[in-house]
């Protein structure tokens, strides 16, 4: 494939639900330009972009893909996203990477969360877009239906620019409303026939409403509109073309993938209506030095990694978009972020997982480069004498926690490391070990997705990882006053030991642990007293109920004895761990646990199921507040039962549903609830023995 420039490249993005077929649909578009010589089968496992071991056995995507294509003197990147809520890293890492973005809906099953949350992320990101109906071979199909659900949900920019012709199931054509022309599939392609009576109603309709679209993207055009009721076909075309490119029109295509049928007039649209590389807002760069906003050096190169692959043969692949510059092997390289260069070996375009080395890569362009040493997804890597930062790619933030380890005992250290190495190809994945439960917790965006993480440390390193509940970072502390006495003698015929703590213990609000020295008349030593405050906060990492560390406790030392020979530090540490046991037991122990605040953001119509599901959960609702998104419903709940809030709430709200949630105390846990982590934790401790 030759080298093109930017005015001859789209960067197309395939966004939609899950098997509404879009990598099905990327089969047909290689194949039409000859990439492929045969279209593969998601349930073949034999897709150009679904060629990881697990989409294979899942039959689905989970990992964005890049497959570039000729077609009419034009170079199309295609990039495959994920439709799965769980793998919505990858698809934030493919809005960032494509310039526009083409939205699959199903004839049948019409809008979907899928197409909700694609044309959400469009309009954040200012993302020129298209749908296609795809599927329109299949029987009950309804395009007109899924065009109004279309209009419905995202208003009356959403624009239909053709019109199957149906004959009974059969998809045997189209009317292009831009130039109201009909067309019908044949064996050689296909060939212009009159416009069928049954439809030049409905022609006529949507060619109205085209007009009109195309008339609000500019005034001189709506003053045109308003004079004479019409436009030619080529103000119509530009107004379009404007509109696509900022976002206020939204052209609907159909097509039926599978059979590969009305595909290549669906590549037709893309080259006429998506928008070049060079025609898009370039990503906002600051000077690497400065901080200050700047406008890119075209003589300059400055790429930005969008993705990383861990390949267990090839190493790292760091899947790259140019955006300004002509990028060769000889490149020198600065990484922004570490500050230091990075070496650049063969620059390749990638096809699925097939690399194909190449001699440059120009600005609009998107490659990969192996083996970078230093540089990560996000990373910018520019001219050295002009260093620069993209924008961070806007990834969401993990919100289910599993606790993880190695399936064979010895097996930790390659568990963990190539973890890491699957953590650089996805940043949504975070390794983090909780210090008071000792549980190494793997966090991602959903239970799926971290079982797919599992499985490709499985099938890509060879090493197993299991899962399980994480551990609930409960704690203990006292709500009444006590003193208590500990005493240590011990004689062995030889020097004894011996030493008398006398100790009050009180709840302390301030702190976790304070320790007061109140000791008059020298009955415990100077040198003894830092020793029974170490004992008492050894003795206070196991709680007196359950195990859990004891917390908000203030500590007096008020009285004592000692020996002048048998005294030592070994028995004023056992004392202390005495007195702290006798005392805590009278001073009213309580278990607590951590309680989490939670921002739910959901359509309307499902805030009375989350706040019901809350109180079930021993939550309750703070309040709730109107967003652009939908509602905002702030709640607080203990952490032991929302462990899995993530796919809870997922199934709730069909998908529509997302939180974030930030720790803001602890509190008493319910007397019932508590005996039964007693319970628990002294049959452990059995077991344990």
């Amino acid at each position: 494939m030759k080298a093109y420039t930017a005015d001859s490249i789209r960067n197309i993005g395939i966004f939609g639900h899950a098997g509404e077929g879009k990598t099905t649909l990327m089969e047909a578009f290689l194949y039409n330009a000859g990439v492929i010589e045969r279209m593969g089968k998601v349930e073949d496992g034999n897709t150009v972009s679904d060629y990881d071991d697990e989409e294979k056995r899942r039959g689905v995507s989970i990992s964005t893909s890049v497959a570039p294509l000729e077609w009419k003197n034009t170079k199309i990147n295609l990039v495959d996203a994920p439709g799965g809520f769980d793998f919505y890293g990858d698809v934030s890492a493919a809005m960032a990477l494509c310039d526009s973005a083409l939205i699959i809906v199903g004839s049948v099953s019409g809008v979907t969360v899928g197409a909700e949350k694609a044309m959400s992320m469009c309009k954040k990101a200012n993302k020129p877009r298209m749908f296609v109906v795809n599927g329109m071979d299949r029987e009950n199909a309804n395009f007109d239906k899924v065009a109004g659900q279309l209009q419905d949900t995202f208003g009356t920019s959403v624009v239909p620019i053709q019109l199957p012709i149906m004959q009974g199931h059969t998809f045997a054509g189209y009317v292009n409303i831009t130039n109201m022309k009909a067309y019908m599939f044949d064996a050689k392609g296909e060939k212009e026939v009159a416009i069928p009576a049954d439809l030049e109603d409905r022609a006529m309709e949507l060619r109205e409403m085209l007009t009109e679209a195309a008339a609000e993207t500019e005034e001189s055009l709506m003053e045109k509109f308003f004079e004479e009721g019409e436009l030619s076909q080529d103000e119509i075309m530009t107004g379009l073309c404007t509109g696509v490119l900022s976002g206020d029109i939204t052209p609907v295509c159909c097509c039926a993938a599978m059979p590969n049928i009305g595909v290549k007039t669906l590549a037709d649209n893309l080259v006429h209506y998506m928008p070049t590389a060079a025609s898009v807002v370039v990503r906002r760069a600051v000077n690497a030095k400065t901080g200050d906003v700047v406008e890119l050096d075209k003589g300059k190169v400055a790429v930005q990694v969008m993705k990383t692959v861990a390949d267990a043969f090839v190493g790292k692949i760091s899947i790259i978009r140019v955006f300004s510059g002509t990028l060769t092997a000889n490149t020198s390289l600065y990484n922004s972020r570490e500050e230091k260069p990075d070496k650049v070996g063969a620059i390749s375009t990638m096809c699925g997982k097939t690399l194909t080395n190449v001699d440059k890569l120009e600005a609009g362009d998107i490659g990969a480069i192996a083996k970078l040493q230093i540089t990560n997804t996000g990373d910018t890597l520019s001219d050295p004498s002009y260093p620069v930062i993209f924008d961070a790619i806007d990834f969401p933030k993990p919100c289910i926690s599993l606790a993880i380890s190695a399936k064979k005992q010895g097996e930790e250290d390659k568990v963990f490391s190539n973890l890491r190495r699957l953590m650089e190809e996805d940043p949504t994945i975070v390794l983090d070990k909780n210090i008071e439960t000792g549980d190494m917790l793997i966090q991602g965006i959903g239970e799926a997705h971290i079982e797919v993480t599992c499985a490709k440390l499985k099938n890509k390193f060879k090493v197993e990882a299991q899962l399980s509940e994480p551990r609930v970072a409960y704690r203990e502390t006292i709500r009444s006053t006590a003193s208590a006495e500990g005493k240590h003698k011990k004689q062995t015929g030889g020097a004894g030991q011996f030493g008398v703590v006398q100790v009050k213990f009180e709840p302390n609000l301030e702190s976790d642990y304070e320790f007061v020295d109140a000791v008059v008349g020298g009955v415990v030593p100077k040198n003894f007293i830092p020793v029974v405050d170490k004992g008492l906060q050894d003795a206070m990492k196991k709680g007196v109920l359950a195990g859990y560390p004891m917390v908000g406790i203030k500590a007096t030392l008020y009285d004592g004895k000692y020996h002048p020979v048998d005294s030592k530090e070994v028995a004023f540490k056992s004392a202390a761990r005495l007195a702290y046991k006798a005392g805590c037991v009278k001073a009213s122990p309580v278990l607590i646990e951590p309680v989490f605040r939670y921002a739910i953001l959901v359509p309307q119509d499902y805030v009375g199921d989350i706040m019901s599901d809350m109180s079930r959960r021993r939550g309750r609702v703070i309040g709730t507040n109107p967003v652009d998104e939908g509602t905002e419903v702030i709640a607080e709940a203990p952490a032991s039962e929302m462990v899995k809030y993530a796919t809870d709430l997922r199934s709730m709200t069909q998908g529509r549903g997302t939180f974030t949630m930030e720790f803001v105390r602890y509190e008493d846990v319910p007397a019932n609830i508590a005996q039964k982590i007693i319970e628990q934790a002294k049959k452990d401790d059995e077991d344990d023995e």
